[in-house]
This record gives structure tokens, C-alpha cells and sequence, in this order.
């Protein structure tokens, strides 16, 4: 492209300007706003892909300012647009979209777009260019194998896509003028997608194995792994659908934003295809365990999904739901190897976790409160609730720490241990990491993932360790 030229720029919006696809992110917003119109979903797209088009974007609103940009075309755009250039916004997704792009962005002349009575794609999109230009008479940017038809009567191509042979296919049909390449998603962006290390929360499965004095019984370990693998790929599909969900609250989010799907890293249709395979690929795993197994695993997983749709918007629920989910993978350990879940053990891990899970909201909160903020987005709280959570945080972390008094009291203890007494060192060393979590939290000094911070922390590294000296001098 030089000064001398002048055809008009014709960019595409999907996977070109944007990072994403906002028929799909739309369909996710319709789907999250009440999960009962996918029925309508197909009735609409029996009557053709603009209707089903136009009858979403009536009920869901897209946020055009915090979409995935791509700084690259912008660039490009911008460069054109100084040597006088018409751009034009030439997309399949609907009008109401384009134009809410456009106008967030100034920097096209015209929108051209689908609407209620025509798909603006491929072949219909080449035709609809040739109408205003003409044949050969327009520069096109896209990114996919559709756009070959629209690149068959463009001047030249401007490809932006890491495919070669897409650039090789869009040469065949036209100039190419340039090759914008975008980076492909590696296998460590799935691996963060996926949260791989958030599976370090499904050692609770072995919790059961532990406390019934079973490490060496090696089939039920074998069991207890394999429990342990069918609840992360279990997860990991909750986790995809959940960011998938809350796509526009992660983009304004300060850390969030950066999450695969919606810093536009992976395309939200990879996700879509994604989560399905890890949940049956985590049924098949569970089918070779007990069937108390898979029952928890289809309660844990109505519970993530009901959290992920309505539950973590409602105040207090959601941190209770959160403490439930931590204390349902120590249920599914004890049905992998069936046993009876002990009533200290399930009681101390409701209490615990419900304090961390209000940790996470302080945190989240404190750096709201930071910002300037007010309310948090995607949730029921609000600034003025931090003090509160602090002390409800608070007095749940030390009802943790009486019920593991109140086990080292029981007459249970002294069946498992033959030396029972020296439990009662947990109690100052848990009280001292609750303690201090609070404190951090109350500093600001907490990660806002506490199990991350865990994790991370060589204290309660230590913690752990003399922990688990307790359990052996008292074995």
C-alpha cells in the first residue's frame, strides 16, 4: 500500500480488528443471562444465521471498550488513515456491534455490516463490496479461510493470521500486501486456561486416604489418583466455561483481564470446544471408580457450574458454595476408596475454607477500594462490606482451629494414634497461620487467590511441614 492508492481499506472485525468473535461472545452472554434460550437458539438460526444474529444482539449488550484490540491493525488503520485513506468496518457480526466498535474506535468512514435480513459473510460480503466499489477496486484485511472470496475481487490482501498457508491460499486468489502475524496459542496458554495449578486444591482427594492410615495400601492409592486426575480435568472444565462466562468482568478486572480468553490469547470458540472434551474425558476416568464417586463428582459439578451461572453473584452464598466445593473433593476421596468421611475432618474443612474463600473477597475488595471503586463487578459486595467480611473472615478461621481442639478431644483420635496428645500441636500452629493470613489480608499483602499465595509462601511451607511432623510423632 503507498501514498498513490486509492481504494478504500476494508477491515474485517472478527479475529481481525478483534481478538475474538463477538457472535460467539454474545452467544455466551445470552446462554449466561438465562441458560433456557438456547431452545430459542435454534429455532432463530432455523430461520438463517441474521436472524439468529440480530434476535441476540437485541437481548445482549457487548462492551466494546475493553474488547482484545488488535494493536497491530489499529496500527495499520491508523497509518492509512493519514495518507487520507477511506477505511471501512466490513463485518459478519451484527450492526449494532459494528457500530458500537466504530464509534468507540473513530477511525472508519463507514460500517458495513449484517443485518435482520442479510448475513454479511464470504460470498455475500464480496458481493456487497463489489456493489459499493467494485470489482478489484478495494484493499481487504481479514484473517480466515471465509475471507478468500472476499479476497478474490479485492486489489490486494492484507492477511493477519499465524497461518501460512492461509497467506499462501489469499496469494493464489490476489496480491498479498502484507502479513500481519499474530501469535499462536502455545500449550502453556492452555495449561493457564486450563489453571493447572489450581489442581494442587484436589490434593483434598488424598486427605481421606491420609487420615485413614491407608499410603501404603497401594490399590486404593492407585484409586485415590485417579479420583484425583477425573476431579482436575472436572475442574478445568469449569474453570474454561467460567472465564468463557465472565469474559467483559475479567477484561475490567486489573489481573483477570490477562486470562487467556479474555486478553483474546485463545479464540473463545477453542474454549467452547474444549470444555465439553475435559468433562467427558473426566466421566470416562470416574466410570472405573465407585459410583458413590461419580455421584459426587455430578453434584461437584452441578454445584460449579450453578456458582459459575448465578451463585457467585449473591452475597455471602457464593463464599459458602466456595467452602462446599472445597469440602466435596474430601467427600469424593473417601468414596474413591469408601470409606466414611469423618465428621471433624469435614467439619474443620467447611470452617477453614470458608475463611479463605472471605479472604479472597477482601483481597479482591481491598484493591477495589484502591481504585477508586465502589462495587465489584460480577459480585454482590461493595467497599463498604470489607470490614465486616474481615471479621466474619476471622471468626470462621478460629471455629477451624476448635474443631480440630474439639477431634483431639474425641474418643476417635485415640483408635488412630498412639500418641494422641501430641495433636494438640496443631492447634497453635494453625492458629498462628489463620492468624497471619488475616493479618496479610488486613495489609493488603494477600495474593488474591489465597491457596496461590499458599503456594508461594515459604511460611506456611514451614507450616505445612510441621503439620505433618505432628501426624508422624503421633502415629
Amino acid at each position: 500500500m503507498t501514498e498513490k492508492s486509492i481504494n478504500p481499506l476494508v477491515v474485517d472485525l472478527d479475529g481481525t480488528l478483534i481478538k475474538t468473535d463477538l457472535l460467539i461472545e454474545s452467544f455466551l452472554g445470552l446462554v449466561k443471562k438465562n441458560p433456557l434460550y438456547l431452545i430459542n437458539v435454534f429455532i432463530w438460526l432455523l430461520q438463517g444465521k441474521a436472524t439468529l444474529k440480530r434476535e441476540i444482539a437485541e437481548r445482549v449488550d457487548i462492551d466494546v471498550e475493553v474488547l482484545p484490540y488488535n494493536d497491530d491493525v489499529i496500527a495499520l488503520i491508523k497509518e492509512q488513515r493519514r495518507l487520507g485513506r477511506r477505511i471501512v468496518l466490513a463485518t459478519a457480526s451484527y450492526d449494532r456491534y459494528a457500530r458500537a466498535v466504530s464509534d468507540h474506535l473513530g477511525l472508519f468512514d463507514e460500517v458495513i455490516a449484517t443485518t435482520a435480513n442479510y448475513n454479511l459473510s464470504g460470498t455475500n460480503k464480496r458481493n456487497k463490496l463489489v456493489e459499493y466499489y467494485g470489482e478489484n477496486a478495494y484493499d481487504y484485511v481479514g484473517n480466515a479461510n471465509p475471507d478468500i472470496d472476499v479476497w478474490r475481487s479485492a486489489a490486494n490482501a492484507i492477511v493477519v493470521s499465524s497461518d501460512e498457508m492461509l497467506c499462501r491460499r489469499a496469494g493464489e486468489v490476489t496480491t498479498v500486501e502484507r502479513h500481519i502475524v499474530v501469535e499462536k496459542p502455545n500449550i502453556k496458554v492452555y495449561v493457564k486456561a486450563m489453571r493447572l495449578h489450581q489442581w494442587l486444591k484436589n490434593a483434598l482427594i488424598l486427605v481421606p486416604l491420609v487420615t485413614a492410615h491407608q499410603l501404603f495400601n497401594y490399590p486404593l492409592v492407585a484409586q485415590a489418583l485417579l479420583a484425583f486426575l477425573a476431579f482436575g480435568l472436572c475442574a478445568s472444565s469449569v474453570y474454561l466455561l467460567n472465564d468463557l462466562l465472565d469474559l467483559t468482568d475479567d477484561r475490567h478486572h486489573k489481573t483477570k483481564r490477562l486470562r487467556p480468553f479474555a486478553a483474546g490469547a485463545i479464540p473463545v470458540l477453542n474454549g467452547v470446544i474444549l470444555a465439553p472434551i475435559l468433562l467427558l474425558s473426566s466421566i470416562i476416568l470416574a466410570a472405573f471408580l465407585p459410583t458413590n464417586f461419580m455421584v459426587v463428582l455430578a453434584i461437584y459439578y452441578v454445584m460449579t457450574t450453578a456458582y459459575s451461572f448465578k451463585l457467585k453473584k449473591l452475597v455471602l452464598v457464593d463464599v459458602i458454595v466456595l467452602a462446599m466445593l472445597y469440602t466435596i473433593r474430601i467427600i469424593g476421596g473417601a468414596a474413591a476408596i469408601e470409606v466414611a468421611p469423618s465428621f471433624w475432618l469435614l467439619a474443620f474443612s467447611l470452617f477453614i475454607f470458608h475463611s479463605l474463600a472471605i479472604v479472597k473477597r477482601c483481597t479482591e475488595l481491598g484493591g477495589l477500594k484502591g481504585g477508586g471503586g465502589e462495587k465489584m463487578r460480577g459480585r454482590g459486595y461493595g467497599v463498604s462490606d470489607i470490614e465486616l467480611l474481615y471479621f466474619m473472615g476471622n471468626a470462621s478461621g478460629y471455629i477451624s482451629v476448635l474443631v480440630l481442639a474439639l477431634y483431639v478431644n474425641s474418643d476417635t483420635i485415640r483408635t488412630l494414634y498412639s500418641l494422641p496428645e501430641a495433636i494438640w500441636l496443631l492447634c497453635p500452629i494453625m492458629l498462628y497461620w489463620v492468624s497471619r493470613v488475616w493479618i496479610l489480608a488486613h495489609r493488603g499483602e494477600m495474593h488474591d487467590d489465597p491457596i496461590v499465595f499458599a503456594l508461594t509462601d515459604n511460611i506456611s511451607r514451614i507450616t505445612v511441614i510441621l503439620m505433618g511432623l505432628v501426624f508422624v510423632i503421633a502415629i
